[in-house]
């Protein structure tokens, strides 16, 4: 696969490193909005890859929309909607991605960058990343939808009205990420959770990221009966009845995927 500002790597079984590699600051350009959403549609069907951990080249994970290649662009009929959709198909690939995605938070990831990050299924962060919609200081708009999934009706209008940053340990102390980490040890930190993630069968956590990425939006009664169904759906399996038989002989699980 052809990509030029994603990097991916492979430090330990089953699991994927995808780093934005798009210098200074990670911005999403055009381009890297269109790798973004090959690479994730790739890995999803990629079977050795079981766990993705998603991050930033250097001290910035994403600063968000290429201020500078807007400003440099001459505008064309239809290039507003075509720049739009490729936004959202790239934050939908990673929402959508069969496989569970870890974000290691490893600086600055602001307005796209928020929405990268808020599509992921958990959040880490180093000591020195942040959260935050800077559009409101450059004439434009966007994130509001995604970090309303991590953040309160206050602090949300806070950020988007303002552009205030969250820091990464008051993202630990609002419980928007699971840890936060000295910039050294995030990695760390991700992979050694990215490798818990890939030892559960990998039939499990596909269903079971699917199952919470449509209850999202749905009644109680509705969203449950929805997991009940994928209950019965994973019972079906060689990977389901290997976890019990391992749970009964109290020893590791061998899973297949099937």
């Amino acid at each position: 696969m052809d990509v030029k500002l994603l990097k991916i790597e492979y430090p330990i079984k089953h699991v994927a490193v995808v780093k934005l590699s798009n210098p200074p600051v990670n911005a999403h350009s055009q381009h890297l909005l269109s790798e973004t959403s090959l690479v994730f549609d790739w890995l999803s069907d990629k079977d050795e890859v079981r766990a993705v951990v998603l991050t930033g080249e250097g001290k910035c994970f994403c600063a968000g929309a290429d201020i500078k290649e807007r400003v440099g662009a001459t505008k064309q009929l239809g290039d507003h909607w075509q720049n739009s959709r490729r936004a959202r198909e790239a934050y939908h690939s990673i929402l959508e991605c069969q496989k569970p995605v870890i974000c290691a938070i490893n600086g600055p990831a602001l307005g796209g960058g928020l929405a990268l990050a808020a599509s992921c299924d958990i959040l880490l962060t180093a000591e020195s990343g942040c959260l935050g919609l800077p559009e409101i200081n450059v004439g434009l708009l966007g994130g509001g939808k995604h970090a309303q999934r991590l953040f309160s009706h206050s602090t949300l209008r806070r950020m988007m009205l303002t552009g205030y940053r969250v820091t990464g340990q008051k993202l630990y102390r609002l419980g928007i990420v699971e840890g936060c980490y000295n910039d050294g040890e995030l990695m760390d930190a991700a992979l050694e959770l990215a490798a818990e993630v890939a030892s559960k069968s990998p039939l499990a956590t596909k269903l079971a990221k699917h199952s919470l990425n449509q209850i999202e939006h749905m009644t109680l009664r509705d969203g449950y009966r929805f997991e009940q169904s994928m209950t019965g759906k994973l019972s079906e399996t060689n990977d389901s009845r290997e976890a019990m038989q391992a749970f009964v002989e109290k020893r590791a699980p061998r899973f297949t995927g099937t």
